[in-house]
C-alpha cells in the first residue's frame, strides 16, 4: 500500500472515530500531495511523498517556533498536534548513535590511514 494510500485509508478511520483534528491534518496532508501530483503530472512514489510531508512538518516546526516566540501558546500547542501526526507517516530517523557507527565505519573501511578526530573532543 503506497503513502498516499495508507493516508486515504486514515482519512476514513478518522471520519469514522470523529477525530477532527487527525481529519483535518490528513485531509491538508493528501490535498498537498494531489498538488504535487498535479504539477508534476503523474502519481508520486513514495519517496517523493516522504519529501512533502518532511517540508510539511519543517513548516509545523517553523510556525510552532514563530507561535513560541509571538506568546501564542495554543497555537503552538495546536501545531505541536499536527506535527505529531504528520511524524506518524515518516519513516523513523537514525539515533545519533547510529549516526557515530556509520560514520565510523565509513572511516575505517575508507582506509586513507589518516587521523580523524570527532567533533567536540
Amino acid at each position: 500500500m503506497s503513502l498516499a494510500e495508507k493516508i486515504q485509508t486514515d482519512i476514513v478511520v478518522a471520519m469514522k472515530a470523529k477525530d477532527e483534528l487527525r481529519l483535518s491534518v490528513l485531509r491538508m496532508v493528501k490535498s498537498a500531495i494531489q498538488l504535487k501530483e498535479v504539477e508534476k503530472i503523474r502519481k508520486l512514489d513514495d519517496t517523493e511523498s516522504i519529501q512533502l510531508l518532511q517540508t510539511i512538518l519543517k513548516q509545523r516546526k517553523e510556525s510552532i517556533d514563530q507561535f513560541t516566540k509571538g506568546n501564542r501558546p495554543e497555537l503552538a500547542e495546536k501545531e505541536k498536534k499536527e506535527a505529531a501526526i504528520i511524524e506518524e507517516y515518516l519513516p523513523a530517523g537514525a539515533s545519533a548513535e547510529d549516526m557515530d557507527a556509520a560514520v565510523t565505519k565509513a572511516i575505517a573501511e575508507d582506509g586513507c590511514g589518516r587521523e580523524v578526530r570527532k567533533s567536540g573532543t
